[in-house]
């Protein structure tokens, strides 16, 4: 069981990782909401990125969606940089979930986290089958044009109550944490 408190923190946790990683440039915008279910206005082209977050009481899903279309490429791939796509991509949703992770374990001292990996947006309409505690989806804008989303499906193995204090204003640049 997850309570309503924990719920919100899970949310709260999320938008704060967000809106610090996913856009490119501390200016540009990044607007969140709420989504009625989960893959809502995905499309057959839409990839998610899968992370997981682990810890002994729950397992933690972000779930990010993506079309490989001309505005989303053209924002996270710079004029220099010759990367593929998808490679640049990646690394933008590992530091989200990575963001997420390092708020965890303020209240949750054994988290792992797994890597990247892409999956086809179909698989969205098997996330009920885990049983999920929380299931939530949003629709992210960056700067007004670029589209994405993300779910967050969070699995309890006990009860999970805690209060997130997310009001914290942390100076970061993207360093590796090892395990």
């Amino acid at each position: 069981m997850i309570t309503g408190h924990a719920k919100e923190s899970f949310e709260r946790i999320f938008r704060k990782a967000a809106q610090a990683r996913l856009p490119l440039d501390s200016g540009d915008t990044c607007e969140i909401a709420p989504l009625a279910e989960a893959g809502t206005g995905a499309t057959a082209d839409t990839q998610v990125v899968v992370l997981t977050i682990s810890s002994i009481v729950f397992r933690l899903l972000l779930i990010l969606h993506f079309d490989e279309n001309d505005s989303t490429r053209n924002y996270y791939l710079k004029e220099a940089d010759e990367r593929p796509f998808q490679e640049a991509f990646l690394e933008i949703c590992n530091l989200c979930c990575g963001a997420m992770n390092q708020e965890l374990l303020r209240y949750f001292p054994d988290l792992g986290m797994s890597t990247p990996y892409v999956l086809s947006a179909r698989c969205l309409g098997h996330l009920p089958e885990l049983k999920p505690g929380l299931l939530a989806s949003y629709s992210i804008t960056l700067n007004g044009s670029v589209q994405l989303a993300a779910t967050i499906c969070v699995c309890a193995h006990a009860p999970i109550d805690f209060v997130a204090d997310t009001s914290a204003i942390e100076e970061t640049s993207g360093e590796l944490e090892l395990f």
